[in-house]
């Protein structure tokens, strides 16, 4: 504890309990009313400084999905104060009505300083916990304010400054607090009046939006004192129902109708009172007020105190709007899945089903052929997830050598095995904690470490080569492999005990040559953000793509663009721009491997067809091992070219050959000299 903490701790003490005695710092009343609250309402001690309370994400997930569709809404607003205010070292906040930070924006940079002082996802907030702070104050007292530095309770959060706003329903029943806080900043507090004004701005604006969302179905009376704002910018919000009684209002429009109507805030509810009898027009006058006549045109006086003000009405939505939001609510996809599909049937069933289970505890496992977007659902998934602010960790278990997997899985201590080195490691296991575990191809891990990541889905803890201790860590996992797992497990390749792991739900992804939205694919490729410039495409070159059976799916379509992209003129792609084959009527071969000698593939039907090589049994082939081979054949046995093709290393290729029986001619042939 440092000396300005003791000098703090003394302070808050003298103001709750010693009455008279001269201080060495006095707040301001409202600071002051908190303090007391903490120590005669709450019990707290001023002398306890406590650490910052974290929810663990159980709990969590609960508080987020009782304001989900509220914080829905907010997010926008979130993201748009969070670009103005990041500059300045400012984090933005989001909690419900018990002070729970469901929603949060800061700097990855900085992560753990803001954790430790619960600037972060999950922090409580409320003053019975915290003490004075600016959320549980502002709960408490339903005002905005800023809590500075020395206004908070405990002496923990001194270094701290907090800004925070209530947000009220359509029915004055306050949900939520707008918060935007940073680790440090000037000494004096009028260095935050920026920042308070800010912050009650968007708490407006998101309360706003909120209302407009929420009574669509309702008659909505946006007013202002200023003609020239009524449209874009009202002041106060009303609804009505179909016989003309208030149904909800946003808080200044109660504010103002209380002071309307002479009561005191609170006093005399708003909610049902009739529109004719707070307003001089009939309720049948309405349609002269909306948007399409000038705005000069549409003032509107209130009954008892004849103050002028101008009204916009926006009527109810109609009723084919109504039954397509119903459908909505009643299947969400959340944004990062909705990207994936451009209207094939079955790849958005898949999808429905997966926005179900985004924040489920379950792991869940993605079949789909190579190159059909696994690793884009899992990142979908994430994004989609209440895990969103935590990392997301991919790892190709087919891609890493055999040797190192288990150290870049786990991690290790100094010095534990040869070629550790003298730091310690941590794995890509603890690097997901608090996020998403992506297991790309999780069928071709080792066997003997099967057993070591059942045990980190068991009992939630990871154990490094060389420790004695397990770590504890907190992630969702998610896996994917385009073989089947349960003839691995059924052949002994695969732990049974892992596989019922894994699969808590399993998502199925279509092979692109059975989507039906082929051509929304072709546009979102040519044309997405990620692109330098949006190109065209011929009517040739398109039936081309079109004709084509994608064997490498979305993978291969891209390759396919990107070279198309490259080679073409002034941005317009023709048929001669794709690659050389591609979506041509393929001649009709063997499927066993080219020789020295044999015909090239691709020659004419009457060339000489190859013929197997002495005493060369060829083995059948699973359609997954079908498909390597011609690969492997259409590259004239480049190994190193193919394994570029489909994205693996050259040792993940020579393991998926052996897998199926395999053999480079080139390698028989070195055998036989």
């Amino acid at each position: 504890m440092d000396l300005r903490q003791r000098e703090h701790i003394d302070t808050v003490v003298q103001l709750t309990t010693r009455a008279g005695a001269p201080m060495l710092r006095a707040p301001e009343t409202i600071i002051q009313n908190s303090w007391r609250r903490c120590v005669h309402q709450y019990g707290l001690d001023p002398a306890r400084m406590q650490q910052a309370c974290i929810l663990p994400q159980t709990r969590l997930r609960e508080h987020q999905q009782r304001i989900d569709d509220f914080a829905r809404i907010a997010r926008h607003g979130l993201q748009t104060l969070y670009s103005q205010v990041a500059g300045m070292g400012y984090v933005v906040l989001l909690t419900d009505a018990q002070g729970v930070t469901v929603d949060y924006l800061g700097d990855a940079n900085a992560d753990a300083s803001l954790r430790h002082a619960g600037l972060y996802l999950g922090a409580q907030w409320s003053e019975a916990g915290a003490g004075t702070c600016a959320v549980g104050t502002a709960l408490a007292t339903g005002q905005a304010l800023t809590v500075h530095q020395a206004d908070h309770f405990d002496a923990t959060h001194i270094p701290l400054t907090c800004t925070a706003a209530p947000l009220f329903d359509s029915h004055g029943s306050l949900c939520a607090i707008l918060d935007i806080s940073a680790l440090t900043s000037p000494q004096a507090k009028d260095s935050q009046g920026l920042a308070l004004q800010m912050v009650r701005i968007y708490a407006t604006r998101i309360e706003n939006a909120s209302f407009v969302r929420s009574h669509r179905e309702d008659w909505i009376l946006k007013l202002n004192a200023a003609p020239e704002f009524v449209d874009v910018n009202p002041e106060y919000l009303l609804a009505l129902d179909a016989g003309g009684r208030i149904v909800g209002h946003n808080r200044r429009a109660q504010q103002m109708l209380e002071a309307e109507l002479g009561v005191q805030p609170g006093g005399a509810p708003v909610l049902g009172m009739p529109f004719e009898s707070l307003f001089e027009a009939r309720l049948d006058e309405l349609g002269r007020f909306v948007h399409s006549r000038p705005s000069e045109q549409r003032a509107l006086a209130l009954a008892r105190s004849g103050g002028r003000l101008y009204l916009s009405v926006m009527p109810p939505a109609l009723r084919w709007q109504r039954a397509r939001d119903t459908a909505e609510r009643t299947t969400p996809l959340q944004a990062p899945l909705a990207a994936l599909c451009g209207g094939d049937a079955a790849l958005q069933q898949q999808l429905l089903r997966a926005a179900k289970l985004v924040d489920s505890p379950i792991n869940l496992l993605i079949n789909g052929e190579t190159g059909s977007g696994k690793e884009y659902l899992a990142k979908a998934l994430h994004q989609s997830s209440s895990r969103r602010h935590g990392p997301f960790v991919a790892v190709n278990c087919a891609a890493i050598p055999e040797s190192l997997i288990e150290s870049e899985l786990f991690g290790h201590l100094p010095n534990s095995f040869s070629g550790a080195g003298s730091r310690p490691k941590r794995g890509l296991i603890q690097e997901a904690d608090g996020g998403t575990l992506f297991l790309d191809e999780i069928g071709d891990m080792p066997r003997e470490l099967q057993s070591r990541l059942l045990r980190v889905l068991a009992e939630g803890e990871v154990l490094a080569i060389g420790a004695s201790r397990p770590v504890p860590v907190n992630l969702r996992v998610i896996s994917a492999t385009h073989h089947p797992l349960d003839q691995l497990v059924s052949s002994g390749r695969f732990r049974e005990d892992l596989y019922y792991r894994l699969n808590g739900a399993r998502l199925m992804l279509p092979p692109l040559r059975e989507r039906t939205d082929l051509d929304w694919m072709i546009n979102k490729m040519l044309g997405g953000a990620e692109q330098l410039a949006a190109v065209s495409l011929s009517p040739a070159a398109r039936a081309r793509l079109q004709a084509h059976r994608w064997p490498g799916n979305l993978r291969e379509l891209r390759n396919a663009l990107e070279y198309a992209r490259a080679v073409c003129n002034d941005g317009h792609i023709e048929a001669e721009d794709l690659p050389d084959g591609l979506g041509e009527m393929p001649v009709q071969q063997d499927l066993l491997p080219v020789f020295p000698g044999a015909a090239p593939a691709g020659a004419a039907a009457e060339a000489t067809p190859a013929l197997p090589a002495p005493g060369f049994d060829p083995p059948l082939l699973p359609p997954e091992g079908m498909l390597l081979m011609q690969y492997l054949r259409a590259a004239g046995w480049n190994l190193s070219a193919v394994a570029r093709q489909i994205g693996v290393s050259r040792m993940t290729l020579y393991r998926r050959m052996a897998r199926y029986g395999i053999e480079s001619p080139n390698q028989r042939d070195a055998g036989h000299h």
